[in-house]
């Protein structure tokens, strides 16, 4: 029986989680059941003993030490465990159920991005993920991926893409995207911090970073790791996001999902984050902050076309993927998915290379419609409400 009392036991629990759903996943594409009934009783004691940690008003509460605790939401971890446990002994047909059960409009939204996909020539699909191919989870560290999702990706990928690239603003690895990830390695390339990284059949390429910023990357890094030593300010390495070294890109949590710290606090620690940059770039020359109301990002520049710095993004990263992977952009059908405004630029540099594409945003911001709709023309374009139903697009495609 797994007991979890501790936040290390937490995060040992779920990378457990990562290692049996990811030999499920590979055997029931294959196979399309599981042989080894033991396997689906590991994720139910995994679910058990989520859902057995100590509660306490709205929340879970998970021991940091001996003296510390901290208020955890659990909806994600134990809502994908629930799934994939239907999907498993119930079949594809209950999940499909439930999901239409939660998701309104979803019959109509999937039959609708079936008919926008349908008769188009996708050979390169680059994909956002949090919001967008996967439902959000309050720490990135424990957001595996579900059986159910990868099995649906994993079968468009191989039935109906050339080059299946996910592409995230996180880490790559230890934690990142490699360790949170469950489809098979050979089906996907994982691109991370932005694009400024991937992973390609195990082999990690990067974009080079000038010396000089990569040490004052590495200067920042190691006095904000300082900061989080301050007992006041430890909780924001635990909280949502945590701390995140990434590959030409820094991020810290100030927030998470449950806004469980104080307005107050959380203001005080940007401010000290803020400060620490000001104190190695006073001239903001080589950092950028970005202040999302739940994450500190701070970025390291690049040259602008137009002259000058701006911040790397995920449309540098498309064009760093392009040149190095030769995916041939300009000349193929590509389909482009986001959630956000940070995609947005990933919908702008393809557009400037292909008018043969195709993009679909998980949004009701009509904002962020308005802003996608500025790169594209309205008929070249699909919003849905969840990433479920894109997903769910994704499978019906692959099994017509």
């Amino acid at each position: 029986m797994i007991k979890i009392n501790t936040l290390q036991d937490f995060y040992k629990t779920m990378a457990a989680t990562r290692q049996v759903r990811k030999k499920m996943v590979a055997e029931y594409l294959q196979n399309s059941r599981i042989s080894n009934k033991a396997e689906i009783e590991d994720l139910k004691n995994a679910l058990d003993a989520l859902e057995n940690i100590p509660y306490e008003g709205n929340s879970f509460i998970l021991k940091i030490d001996a003296q510390k605790s901290i208020k955890v939401e659990l909806g994600y971890e134990i809502d994908e465990l629930k799934r994939d446990i239907e999907f498993l002994e119930h079949g594809e047909k209950a999940l499909i159920s439930h999901l239409s059960s939660i998701h309104p409009g979803y019959s109509e939204q999937v039959q609708q991005g079936i008919n926008f996909l349908n008769e188009k020539n996708i050979q390169n699909l680059i994909t956002d993920r949090d919001g967008t191919i996967n439902n959000y989870c309050g720490r990135y560290r424990s957001s595996i991926q579900s059986l159910y999702n990868a099995i649906y990706l994993t079968r468009f990928a191989r039935k109906k893409v050339k080059n299946s690239i996910v592409l995230t603003s996180a880490p790559l690895q230890d934690p990142g995207l490699v360790d949170v990830s469950t489809t098979p390695d050979e089906d996907f390339i994982y691109a991370a911090s932005k694009g400024r990284e991937f992973m390609l059949n195990g082999k990690r390429h990067q974009l080079p970073i000038a010396e000089k910023k990569q040490a004052m990357l590495d200067e920042l890094n190691d006095k904000l790791d300082e900061l989080l030593q301050n007992p006041a300010y430890e909780k924001f390495g635990l909280i949502g996001s945590g701390i995140q070294h990434k590959f030409g890109q820094t991020t810290i949590a100030r927030q998470d999902v449950s806004k469980s710290v104080p307005e107050s606090e959380s203001q005080e620690f940007f401010k000290s984050v803020v400060a620490l940059v000001n104190e190695i770039d006073p001239g903001k020359h080589y950092f950028r902050i970005e202040d999302t109301g739940k994450d500190i990002e701070i970025i390291l520049t690049v040259d602008s076309d137009e002259g000058g710095t701006k911040d790397f993004d995920k449309g540098d990263g498309v064009m760093y993927l392009n040149e190095t992977l030769n995916l041939k952009i300009e000349n193929s059908g590509n389909l482009i998915c986001g959630d956000t405004h940070s995609d947005v630029a990933m919908v702008k540099k393809v557009a400037e290379q292909s008018k043969d594409m195709a993009v679909i945003f998980v949004t009701e911001d009509k904002k962020l419609m308005n802003e996608v709709l500025e790169s594209v023309p309205r008929n070249q374009c699909l919003f849905v409400n969840a990433p479920d139903i894109l997903v769910s697009i994704f499978n019906e495609l692959a099994l017509k």
